[in-house]
């Protein structure tokens, strides 16, 4: 563990209206109405609009509440099709970056697509060189035993000038014990960083920036998943070749077949199921707006 002492949400209006990102004071880049699948909303943005966006946020952290930053992959979209408690925290991120293949393909059949996968992972390292260019801090919490503070070290050596204001990895279901909870939030508040990265696993993980981040004095929060794990060195990372031909899920099945062939082989299936019902929803809803326009009903 290491310390070091020290409400606005980005986002889609109601009626689904594009935001330009030169209205938040950035270079302008236009962003699309979200993607929804299912219950699930993905902003259509590429890394680099995440970025200035994210870092925008953190800057004007003394005037806004923190942004939550989360990665919807189709393994999200199947959990929140049945928890409705995981769903809303997905639905109140005010950012939902595309981690994951799957959903970069099921936008193209829904006819918003997405030009490319972004991934929690990926942008966290990227908001990192960001914050040491800019002088902004950044706590580590979660992942493997060690790995905090293992990732904090090469991220420092990677990005000199980085500010780690802390790091911790809580004991197994510290959510549920009062006593323990409090000590992450008070180590947070303590240490005041502008950027929170969450490594605790979904849904876990953004169920918990969801409930406590709002009260928290941060900037940004964003759910990492294993990517302390993987920048400490303790989980071997798919090859970069692999996520650019989107085959990074068969990598991992290859590596771990027994932990992860059911997550796989069933919340695949279920997802196609939800997207393709969707496409057929839309695509009959269209068709009947046809014929009503060309007076065949």
């Amino acid at each position: 563990m290491r310390t070091s002492a020290a409400k606005h949400d980005l986002r889609f209006d109601a009626s689904g209206s594009a935001v330009s990102l030169s209205s938040i004071g950035t270079t302008p880049n236009p962003l699309l109405p979200r993607l929804v699948i299912d219950r699930v909303p993905i902003d259509r943005v590429t890394m680099d609009a995440a970025v200035r966006w994210s870092i925008h946020a953190l800057k004007q952290r003394s005037s806004r509440p923190p942004l939550l930053i989360m990665g919807p992959n189709a393994q999200l979209v199947t959990i929140a099709s049945n928890n409705p408690r995981f769903a809303k925290a997905l639905q109140d991120a005010g950012l939902a970056i595309p981690d994951g293949i799957s959903v970069v393909l099921a936008s193209r059949l829904l006819g918003k697509p997405i030009s490319e996968r972004v991934t929690g992972g990926d942008l966290m390292e990227q908001l990192c060189a960001e914050c040491a260019k800019e002088g902004l801090s950044v706590f580590f919490l979660g992942g493997l035993p060690g790995a905090a503070d293992k990732a904090a070290q090469k991220l420092e050596r990677r990005y000199p000038g980085l500010k780690v204001a802390g790091t911790f990895c809580p004991s197994q279901g510290f959510e549920n014990e009062a006593a323990q909870s409090a000590r992450v939030r008070q180590l947070i508040t303590e240490t005041a960083p502008d950027l929170l990265c969450v490594a605790l696993g979904a849904p876990k993980q953004e169920i918990w920036m969801h409930e406590n981040c709002s009260s928290l004095p941060i900037g940004a929060a964003i759910a990492v998943g294993a990517a302390l794990d993987t920048q400490a060195g303790l989980r071997k990372r798919a090859p970069r070749w692999t996520h650019k031909i989107g085959m990074e899920w068969l990598y991992r099945l290859a590596r771990e077949p027994r932990r992860l062939w059911r997550r796989y082989l069933f919340g695949n299936v279920r997802f196609l199921v939800l997207v393709l019902r969707q496409w057929i929803a839309g695509s009959s809803r269209v068709s009947a707006e046809v014929a009503t326009h060309s007076g065949i009903v």
